[in-house]
């Protein structure tokens, strides 16, 4: 017990001396006075190559690698994540889960800390065919998010795939790693061909990919015995969350990346607490998995069914919830407060100003130029984090209600 206190108490100590020691030194600004010229220059000279792609330009060529770019974008983490965990799977469904939030908070941080720019459109033809997609356009370019999280996710699942099934061939490890590979590719080669990034960007993308997944696999055990059966673990997370934010870089202007890692941010978080509840009823290794007479396919979309439209459920009254009960703790502890999304009439004529219009960077995002406090980042971590615990606690007991 008292080896976990220095630990984390070590940990988040860590943490609040980079805010301290990075903020007074200035570390972000002089990290980008530094980087962003060498960025900007590559990414201008990349240009050439992405006119030499799109000149294959073809409505298939379109759809193929828009369709892999949704394939592998957050909002589709975040569908594909509950389902993962309702199939049985809950190690491989956590350590993704967290290896995401993880994946999206350093590359988030380092597209806001270079804020280097995206190929300029026109010259150059970009295609976004989702909302999704119009949104990442409004963010940094370095590194590519896409090609970082494909190559530290699919890379982590063959890991899992054969660790599970424990393949001794070699040549199905090679097929596995060829077919990842692929994928890499193909995800990079459509940024470029879709005019969201730049060579540089994807470079950069898949070496920081590999760094974090490397990483990852070396801690992701005792990640995992930590959460299922560690001491202080939702204190300490919560504890860690909050520090995550304060810790996050000024951009060069704003832009919807630290929102996007607030999300995430009240994801982890409520996976951590829920399955730290839970573990031995609903997550354990011996549960039912699908494809098994103990969990059938019919009884798994009973589970979609019944799931899906709850965790939407528990992510609106989350919410809403927020939305009355922040307001009211910060007036009474006394703290000014503001919002640029969620609640209109706590900005001054109900409007978003050119300057809040995005959400992006510490500072205005937790204290304005007049010291107010956005409540937006609280109610935004708080809907995602009771979506997170629903998928791991409420729904598995309405399952287990239901004899899903």
């Amino acid at each position: 017990m008292e080896s976990i206190a220095v630990w984390q108490g070590a940990t988040l100590g860590g943490i609040v001396a980079w805010i301290l020691i990075s903020s007074y030194l200035n570390v972000t600004r002089k990290l980008r006075s530094f980087l962003q010229p060498w960025v900007a220059h590559h990414v201008i000279a990349g240009t050439p190559l992405i006119f030499q792609i799109q000149k294959y330009q073809h409505w298939f060529f379109d759809a193929l690698f828009s369709g892999l770019s949704c394939v592998v974008s957050v909002p589709f983490y975040t569908a594909f994540l509950p389902l993962l965990f309702w199939s049985g799977h809950g190690r491989l469904a956590r350590q993704m889960t967290l290896l995401m939030a993880f994946c999206d908070y350093l590359g988030n941080t380092i597209k806001d800390m270079v804020s280097a720019p995206r190929p300029s459109s026109p010259p150059v033809r970009r295609i976004t065919a989702t909302k999704d997609e119009e949104n990442n356009a409004l963010e940094y370019g370095l590194p590519s998010s896409h090609t970082l999280n494909t190559v530290c996710l699919s890379g982590y699942l063959l890991h899992y795939v054969l660790s599970y099934i424990q393949y001794e061939d070699v040549s199905m490890k090679f097929v596995g790693l060829a077919l990842v590979c692929l994928f890499v590719g193909l995800i990079g080669l459509g940024r470029i061909y879709l005019g969201m990034h730049s060579l540089i960007d994807i470079i950069g993308g898949l070496g920081i990919g590999l760094v974090i997944l490397a990483f990852w696999l070396t801690v992701h055990e005792h990640v995992d015995n930590f959460i299922v059966s560690g001491q202080n673990v939702t204190s300490f997370w919560a504890a860690l969350s909050i520090l995550l934010f304060f810790a996050y870089p000024t951009p060069e202007l704003p832009t919807p990346s630290f929102e996007n890692h607030t999300a995430f941010n009240g994801v982890a978080f409520g996976i951590v607490s829920g399955i730290q509840q839970t573990y031995h009823q609903f997550h354990h290794e011996a549960v039912a998995r699908i494809f098994t007479p103990q969990l059938t396919i019919s009884n798994f979309v009973g589970r979609m069914l019944v799931g899906i439209p709850t965790i939407l459920l528990v992510k609106s009254c989350s919410k809403a919830l927020a939305k009355w009960i922040l307001p009211g703790v910060s007036n009474t502890l006394g703290v000014p407060i503001k919002s640029t999304n969620y609640i209109p009439t706590l900005n001054g004529n109900g409007k978003k100003s050119d300057e809040s219009k995005q959400s992006g960077y510490i500072q205005r995002l937790f204290f304005s130029q007049q010291g107010s406090f956005d409540v937006d980042t609280g109610i935004r971590f708080i809907q995602y984090a009771g979506l997170a615990w629903s998928v791991v606690d409420l729904v598995p007991s309405l399952f287990s209600h239901l004899s899903l």
